[in-house]
């Protein structure tokens, strides 16, 4: 009776990390020249590379803006909807919800900045 509880909530507990896993998007944001500063919906979170994840669903945008001294502002949106994630798609096979998670970002994305003065 014990083996059977202890079987189930494992079973449970590793198809609830299988499901959430597919929840999550990670893209690297990198810049030509690097370290430029990165603000993700007008908050500042570090430089480039940056390492951004969320958890947002299919179709969701997130504004991105790079600022370096002596250089344009580049500003652009990461759009959730560029590879698809095929864990969320079996998953949302068996329980729909994973279905808003079907996409995720491209592994890395970069950006050339444009100097100010040519």
């Amino acid at each position: 009776m014990k083996r059977k509880i202890i079987l189930k909530t494992t079973a449970l507990v590793l198809v609830c990390a299988f499901i959430l896993s597919g929840c999550a998007s990670t893209t690297i944001i990198n810049s030509s020249p690097s370290g430029a500063k990165v603000y993700i919906d007008g908050e500042p979170v570090g430089t480039t590379p940056y390492t951004y994840t969320d958890t947002k669903i299919v179709g969701s945008s997130t504004p991105v803006r790079l600022v370096m001294d002596g250089y344009e502002d580049f500003n652009t949106l990461l759009k959730r909807n560029e590879e698809a994630n095929v864990g969320a798609i079996i998953g949302g096979i068996f329980l729909l919800f994973p279905f808003l998670w079907t996409m995720d970002y491209k592994a890395s994305h970069t950006y050339e900045l444009i100097p100010l003065y040519r």
